[in-house]
């Protein structure tokens, strides 16, 4: 399918992650069929696929999440699905499904990424083929307000809502001298969501291509940080989209992770 450039662009600043959803409000007809379809037909790398299951998960989360920031409510999920055979199964399946949250956004529904859950009960609920795993799921739903009191713990009272600033996240060029869609990429790739708002990507300019490489250290934890850059590469392609600027990427090798570069 054909990125929504504009829409997806618009739905960028008002994504916030929430984990509380309205109980008990299945998704509408028309919301859920364009959901299903969204899922089916975004598949812009061979690695990567999404699947979305129409019934209550309050059942498939654990861990961190399941005290005061437990998902409640979600009417449905959208399971994450990569062909771990891939070398850039994790980059591929990020930017697949940050497009989902995208279109999820835009339908007006809530959304937040999370990679602890009971996999095993997942797995019963997706047919996987071989080589597959489910990296991530994505509950989806109606908000039931303003944020809760459970959520605002869990994210610091807005404190993972802040980004690192543009100095500290590019390398080797001149803000001020790059074209448009650089910075306008680079500036939608600061709102992406990431584990813990950790934030790992950085980026490199050279003539008029963009580079996304792994800028922190330390272990991945329980989410690659090549899946976070994913999600961040979606946010480029949809700024630079939107701005008349479309290309394609080049994966890379490790601390790098993929390069954009624009088509003639």
């Amino acid at each position: 399918m054909e990125i929504p450039f504009t829409r997806w662009y618009d739905a960028i600043g008002r994504r916030r992650s929430r984990r509380q959803f309205l109980a008990g409000r299945a998704l509408a007809p028309d919301v859920l069929s364009s959901l299903e379809a969204v899922c089916r037909e975004f598949r812009p790398f061979p690695a990567a696929r999404a699947v979305l299951v129409s019934e209550p998960v309050d059942d498939v989360f654990r861990g961190i999440i399941g005290s005061y920031g437990k998902i409640r409510g979600a009417p449905a999920f959208v399971a994450l699905i990569g062909d771990t055979e891939n070398a850039s199964v994790q980059e591929q399946t990020g930017f697949t499904g940050e497009g989902i949250v995208l279109e999820a956004v835009s339908l007006g529904l809530v959304t937040c990424w999370v990679a602890m859950f009971r996999r095993d009960r997942v797995t019963r609920m997706v047919d996987l083929r071989p080589g597959e795993r489910i990296l991530a799921i994505v509950p989806v739903g109606n908000a039931p307000g303003a944020a809760t009191l459970g959520e605002k713990l869990l994210t610091g009272f807005g404190r993972t809502h802040r980004r690192l600033p543009l100095e500290k996240l590019v390398t080797g060029f001149d803000m001020a001298a790059a074209p448009d869609w650089v910075e306008a990429a680079v500036e939608a790739a600061r709102l992406a969501p990431s584990a813990t708002n950790r934030q790992p990507w950085g980026f490199r300019a050279g003539g008029n291509r963009l580079t996304v490489f792994i800028r922190t250290g330390g272990p991945d934890l329980s989410v690659s940080k090549r899946l976070d850059c994913g999600i961040a590469m979606l946010h480029v392609t949809v700024a630079a989209g939107h701005l008349g600027v479309t290309g394609t990427w080049e994966f890379l090798a490790s601390p790098d992770v993929a390069r954009f570069t624009p088509s003639a």
